[in-house]
């Protein structure tokens, strides 16, 4: 069991197409929860709309202590928690903080389970996501700035002004 003696953000799996009233549910019951949305154009046959859609199917975050463990888990809707080797997977404050920021900013972005071969590390340097660290990958012919999300199988893909990136220092000694 993960020690959550004090609140961790962990992710969680929801029922397909329930994280909006999964969230609501778990902020009416008192828990810190983030459902991180974004905004896309939909094609009807007769019309065009701007909907919010969440960012990560199927997943929601909650921060909670021990105590609310196996409580949130009563939520109607909600299914498990990440697991990695068996245990809730903890998801740093630092990547929770940095979906908040990606979603503030007029980024193009962009959220993908494709795995990506290691590439030149960044340094995030400017804009509301400065001392952020990505790695500079080539995706469908565009240059991009890539975030992992620990313990879950997705990755963030940015596409940010080379001014707002710098090359990583070696840290060899």
């Amino acid at each position: 069991m993960l020690d959550l003696t004090k609140p961790h953000w962990l992710a969680a799996y929801t029922k397909p197409r329930n994280e909006k009233k999964v969230y609501q549910r778990l902020v009416e019951a008192g828990y810190e929860t983030y459902l991180p949305l974004h905004r896309t154009q939909k094609q009807w046959s007769d019309r065009k709309k701007w909907v919010e859609e969440p960012l990560l199917r199927s997943y929601i975050f909650l921060k909670i202590s021990e105590k609310e463990y196996y409580q949130a888990l009563t939520i109607p809707g909600l299914v498990r928690y990440v697991t990695f080797e068996g245990k809730a997977a903890p998801i740093p404050d630092k990547q929770i903080e940095a979906l908040k920021l990606f979603l503030g900013e007029e980024f193009e972005v962009e959220v993908t389970e494709e795995q990506f071969e290691p590439g030149q590390a960044v340094d995030i340097t400017l804009g509301k996501l400065a001392g952020l660290t990505g790695e500079v990958v080539k995706h469908k012919g565009k240059r991009k700035v890539i975030i992992r999300l620990d313990h879950i199988t997705h990755s963030i893909l940015v596409t940010l002004p080379r001014e707002y990136i710098t090359k990583q220092k070696s840290t060899s000694k």
